[in-house]
Order: structure tokens, then sequence, then C-alpha cells
């Protein structure tokens, strides 16, 4: 595998960047390993376990160093899933694999939807597809309220909230947006708002991503092998669940994968799961195919 070769591609309302490892001899399909609203830097880890693959990686609209030119306040998995479509083209056209993360998994699950012949495997590890709970009422308004929170209160106090909510074990409870939080300050994060409004999860992607609903038939029907994930230690979690009754509605069960939720991370980006091992689980399940 060569060293990452940086591209810009222009979409309506953005230009992307994207990263290619060439694998020089591959009969392989080019991996795609993507997130929302996580860019490629979240990738290097498990990227270099595959060096048999040409690994493509992104910065998805507004993340990074892809910058929006457009005025649109959100993206929605269906832009999302444009801009994938149109990545793809853009590194051969595909058939190709796809390793889709958290919100990126939510855009992967949009894009086999509309372009089910661009991918080949699509393993979609914990999307955050909130209305698939049973408990989606109060899931969906102690998500509201996190945005409220953000509006009113800034960075720090909406972040407290979200990491609640993602880490919560079971069913969100009715009175979820009341229960007291701790100061953001405790934790590492601005307690003092400083105005700005742009943030890319709360601002951009937040209410379109886990308000998303898979169009099951058009996954049904598609041609691509759709593998949901969930990590061992998620068992319980929003995302996990998410995956679990996706998996399930699709005819199938989850994928456990090592570690959380963010399990193919090192230690160079936020908090480290276990990518060495979590690398051997994605690569089993890419050559098994159907």
């Amino acid at each position: 595998m060569t060293e990452p070769k940086t591209h810009t591609l222009e979409v309506p309302g953005c230009v992307l960047h994207y990263d290619v490892r060439e694998a020089e001899g591959t009969t392989e399909p080019v991996l795609l390993l993507i997130g929302s609203p996580m860019d490629a830097t979240g990738f290097a880890a498990l990227a270099r376990h595959f060096p048999d693959r040409t690994v493509v990686t992104y910065d998805p609209r507004g993340s990074g160093r892809s910058t929006r030119t457009g005025d649109a306040a959100e993206s929605t998995p269906e832009l999302h899933a444009d801009d994938l479509h149109r990545l793809i083209d853009a590194v051969g056209g595909g058939p190709v694999d796809i390793f889709a993360s958290s919100g990126g998994a939510v855009n992967g699950l949009a894009l086999v939807a509309r372009h089910p012949e661009q991918v080949r495997t699509l393993v979609a590890h914990e999307p955050p597809t909130v209305r698939v709970l049973p408990d989606r009422e109060q899931a969906l308004a102690a998500v509201a309220d996190i945005r409220r929170t953000y509006d009113r209160e800034g960075f720090g106090p909406a972040m407290m909230k979200f990491t609640a909510i993602v880490s919560h074990q079971g069913e969100i409870p009715a009175d979820f947006a009341d229960q007291p939080r701790p100061s953001p300050a405790e934790f590492g994060l601005p307690a003092e708002d400083d105005g700005s409004r742009d943030d890319v999860l709360f601002a951009q992607n937040l209410i379109t991503c886990t308000h998303y609903e898979p169009d099951f038939e058009a996954l049904r029907a598609a041609p691509t092998r759709i593998v949901l994930g969930a990590g061992v230690e998620s068992e319980g979690q929003l995302a996990g669940r998410a995956a679990t009754v996706i998996a399930e509605r699709l005819g199938g069960k989850p994928v456990l994968f090592p570690s959380n939720h963010g399990g193919f991370l090192d230690d160079t980006y936020g908090m480290p799961g276990d990518p060495d091992n979590f690398a051997v689980t994605l690569r089993q399940v890419l050559i098994e195919q159907a």
C-alpha cells in the first residue's frame, strides 16, 4: 500500500477531500472507510491493516478539509449518499466494499438504497437511527432537546447531553431531557458559550442523521450484501440497539466487533478501541461473500 494521495471532488454545495492508499496489483474491490461527522483521520489505524486493498477515506461535507460552498444549514443522509455516489464514480465507479461507522453507517444505508449497484458489501457499524427503536418517541424527544440545548447554550452543555444519550443503557426514559448533568468543565469541555453555532455534529447532522429511517424495501431488494455491526461493549446502548433492530428487519443478526462504538480507533484519535482485533473481524466479514 502506498502513502495516501489526497484529491478533491466538487459536488453541489461542497468541495470534498479524499485520500487514496493504492495497493498495486490487487484484484480486490476498493475498500471505502466512512464516518460522519468523523473525517478521514479517524480511519488511519484501520486503513493500515489492509495493505492488500486500495483504501479510500474522505472528509464528509462540512468536516475536516471538506468545506461547504453552499448555504444549506443541515446535511441529510440522502445528500451524504449523493456525495458518496459521486466519490465512488471518481475512484472507478465500483462496486466497492464499504466499512461505515456511526453517522457514516446511516449514510451508507442511504447510499445502498439509492445506488445499490455501486456497493458489493456494506458493513454498517452502529448506525444511530433512532426511528427504528421501540422507544423512538422518548429517544427523538431527547435528541431534540440536545439540539435545543446547543442552540440555547452552545457546544459544551450539548455535548454533555449527547454523551449521556449515546452511552445510556437500555430504553431512553421519558424524563431523560430533564435529568441533571455534570458541568462540561468537569470533563474538559468548554463551559462558556463562545457564540458559534456551526458545529458539524450539532448544527449539521444531529437531527437529520438520527431521524433517518432506512428504506427497508429498497435494502432487501438490493444486490448488496448488508452486514450490521455492533461493539461487544456497546450492548444496550442506542447505536448498538439500532444495529440489532436493522439487522433483524433485514433478516439477520448483527456481527459483534471487538470493543465499542469506535473500536477501530487507536490512541491518536479520541478514545482508543481495539483496532488490531477490530480489523481481523472486519477482514473476516469482508471475505465471507454471499
